[in-house]
């Protein structure tokens, strides 16, 4: 493949921390200055958080304002920009109308020609109560993913997910054992559950694989009212955070090198040790207890 760094195996990462609202222009037009000041900054790779294009928990608002995917202005303006600069862009979801009352937290990787290479359905839903009394339903407006996906970059394979994703590590083994060498997380967590959780899942998943992870959140207080922790994080394969954002948007860089992820994996090469086992579940009654039991 075509190295756009000319021959040097290192690319730069670009990630757009944001605060996305209620107005997908509005969100349209933050995003797309920030992918700009990316761009000049000298990003490759650039990726977007979850919820790109709209964050609204109210369902009737919700559906009265995203479309379908042919129709989303966003993304047309996203292919439109990465042909423009030159850049991989990697929109990490847009809510997409599939159905009459269901949407798809879909993300999208779009190559230097404008050209969507890959998409990812969210396979996880957020159907969860927090301890602060925040409660969220996601599978009561999206409809989950069914496919794990891989795509080629000029540097080595990613494996795309979204938010929640981040807590089921089997997704993760099976992006790397498909080569994955880069994992990309892009977030909407919460400020409790990225307080508590959001560092050492990401660190977790980058070491358990031997992987680079590549994470842009949201941050800050939204619209709607909804808190998001931030904090959008570059996890090199032995764990190590190499560069991260506040709660503020904004940009966070960082050089990649993929020898790292060679060179993580003969460290601890867990990728090979890994076998397949069955677990056996315990009998209904203790085999002592079953012994004495009178005739």
């Amino acid at each position: 493949m075509t190295n756009p760094n000319g021959g040097n195996s290192t690319f730069r990462v670009g990630l757009i921390q944001t605060r996305a609202g209620r107005t997908p222009q509005a969100n349209l037009d933050a995003v797309t200055k920030l992918i700009g000041e990316a761009k000049q900054g000298g990003a490759h790779y650039v990726q977007t958080p979850e919820m790109t294009n709209i964050m609204e928990v109210s369902r009737d608002k919700l559906f009265a304002t995203i479309v379908a995917e042919e129709l989303d202005h966003s993304l047309a303006t996203f292919r439109e920009l990465a042909r423009q600069l030159a850049i991989y862009i990697h929109v990490g979801s847009l809510a997409i109308k599939i159905a009459p009352d269901k949407a798809a937290n879909r993300g999208f990787l779009i190559d230097p020609r404008g050209e969507i290479v890959a998409r990812y359905d969210k396979i996880h839903m957020f159907d969860v109560d927090l301890a602060n009394g925040e409660s969220y339903r996601e599978s009561r407006s999206y409809r989950a993913g069914e496919h794990a996906v891989v795509s080629d970059l000029p540097w080595g394979r990613l494996g795309l997910t979204v938010c929640y994703d981040l807590r089921f590590p089997a997704l993760y083994r099976a992006l790397a054992e498909a080569g994955a060498s880069f994992l990309a997380i892009p977030s909407a967590f919460t400020q409790q559950t990225g307080q508590a959780h959001w560092h050492v899942l990401n660190r977790a998943r980058a070491i358990e694989n031997g992987c680079f992870v590549f994470a842009a959140a949201q941050g800050g207080k939204h619209e709607n009212g909804r808190e998001t922790f931030g904090h959008s994080v570059v996890v090199n394969p032995w764990g190590e955070i190499i560069a991260e954002g506040g709660t503020e948007p904004g940009v966070v860089f960082a050089e990649v090198d993929p020898a790292e992820v060679a060179a993580a994996r003969a460290r601890i090469p867990s990728l090979q040790h890994g076998r397949r086992f069955e677990v056996i579940k315990p009998m209904t009654e203790p085999t002592h207890l079953r012994a004495v039991r009178p005739a």
